[in-house]
């Protein structure tokens, strides 16, 4: 990979791996209608492991850094600086209605205030056992959230028995919605909602379900299968976003797997480093920030993603 560095300001000029028969390898370093756009900008560097990137609705992005139980925040001007401490291990999170962030912590969900001082649990059990480990979430435009619970070691040692994704009503009911994906990980709506995906690690296929109405969901199917990266095959995916068009974008060891609402793979954007999730922001929502190990990286693309609501005046 090229990398050029500009003093003050590290960029990445992208490139696109290219894939036999795909639509990256008929196009070059450029998917139509995706991007990129031009040169990839590291925002910061130098954390233990970053994740949970989102977006509120003036397109302020905050992130995670898992093993420093902290949370920084991204200005429109591109600089990063401390949101929160203490965020008890916070790993994905989505801006809800009220402006406020939803997230999966250690053992639990929870929503934090949009200062950032206060949080209240939403759940912290399923029948009365506790969560294994909630990953990453969804809150749809009815206010309930979608999350991921999986468990990475064998499943004796998980405190569900299972690896499960679960929904959480308004009225703070749980329901465990699939319990046969081993290892749920990613997960999103379609721009609709009529769809929910669900990136799993540890396999090939990326899961589709239809919603039948907020929180149920009907059969599962093969949504795509993911480019492995040679000699670790069965990897799988991690966080992942949605465009306008209802492209899916999913965090892959190649890089940010790019797929149309079919199925059909685009091509791959490939970053420095590994990345472990990704969501568009920004104030045109048409920056991709990428969370990858140890950095987070700004991608500005054709492509415009979802724009969350606008907090109600109080």
């Amino acid at each position: 990979m090229l990398v050029r560095t500009i003093v003050g300001l590290g960029v990445v000029c992208f490139t696109l791996v290219d894939l036999p028969g795909s639509a990256a390898a008929e196009q070059g370093k450029h998917i139509p209608n995706v991007g990129p756009a031009g040169d990839t900008v590291e925002i910061a560097g130098e954390f233990k492991f970053t994740e949970g990137p989102a977006a509120n609705h003036d397109g302020i992005v905050l992130f995670t850094d898992v093993p420093a139980s902290k949370v920084f925040r991204v200005d429109a001007g591109g600089k990063s600086s401390l949101f929160r401490e203490n965020s008890n291990f916070t790993n994905g999170q989505m801006f809800n209605a009220a402006g406020e962030i939803v997230c999966c912590q250690k053992g639990r969900v929870a929503v934090v205030s949009a200062d950032g001082k206060t949080e209240r649990v939403l759940a912290e059990q399923y029948e009365g056992k506790p969560f294994n480990a909630p990953n990453d979430l969804v809150v749809d435009r009815a206010g309930g959230v979608y999350f991921t619970d999986p468990s990475f070691g064998p499943v004796t040692t998980s405190k569900q028995g299972v690896s499960g994704v679960y929904y959480i009503a308004t009225d703070g009911k749980v329901t465990r919605l699939i319990d046969d994906v081993v290892t749920p990980n990613g997960v999103n709506l379609s721009p609709d909602e009529k769809t929910l995906y669900v990136i799993p690690t540890l396999r090939e296929e990326m899961m589709a379900y239809p919603v039948t109405a907020a929180g149920k969901l009907g059969a599962g199917r093969v949504f795509c299968k993911l480019a492995q990266v040679e000699g670790k095959k069965g990897a799988g995916g991690d966080g992942c976003a949605v465009d306008t068009r209802g492209n899916l974008y999913i965090a892959t060891g190649l890089g940010v797997q790019v797929f149309d609402p079919e199925g059909k793979q685009l091509g791959v954007i490939t970053l420095p480093k590994p990345p472990s999730n990704c969501k568009f922001g920004g104030p045109d929502f048409k920056t991709l920030y990428v969370t990858a190990r140890t950095s987070v990286y700004a991608v500005p693309m054709e492509a415009t993603g979802i724009r969350p609501p606008a907090a109600a005046a109080k």
